[in-house]
């Protein structure tokens, strides 16, 4: 159930999903940044974050 939130968290803010499963990190700036550069590519990166296991 957390994972499903945490994946419609990333169609929103992909940097904050990725940082309420991995903590402070360099993940959390990635997608903060390909966030930046088109939304896409952020919500993408940070769908893989999340289910990757």
């Amino acid at each position: 159930m957390v994972k499903v939130l945490l994946v419609l968290l990333c169609f929103v803010f992909p940097f904050l999903a990725v940082l309420l499963k991995d903590g402070p990190s360099l993940k959390v700036l990635w997608a903060f940044l390909l966030q930046l550069l088109g939304h896409i590519p952020g919500v993408i990166y940070g769908i893989y974050q999340v289910v990757k296991d």
